[in-house]
């Protein structure tokens, strides 16, 4: 295989495989960066969720008293 950059040489097996090791590892970091740029997105999604189920289940405690007390007039 003749090398493209200059079109005169030929390339080793074992350059080749180190270019193809190259370009996938090129990909891997590409890839892991974007997943970092995406932590700090994830991150305030996780405290919105957070925050709602707090509220949630104070709505659903509130509820329980309220099942209770209904239970208790009804039974009773």
């Amino acid at each position: 295989m003749i090398d493209e950059a200059d079109g005169l040489h030929y390339l080793q097996p074992w350059v080749i495989g180190v270019q193809d090791e190259i370009e996938r590892l090129t990909t891997r970091v590409e890839e892991a960066e974007q997943v970092i740029k995406e932590v700090p997105i994830l991150s305030k999604q996780i405290e919105s969720l957070e925050e709602q189920v707090k509220i949630l289940s104070g709505q659903v405690d509130a509820l329980s008293l309220k099942v209770a007390d209904l239970e208790m007039v009804c039974f009773d």
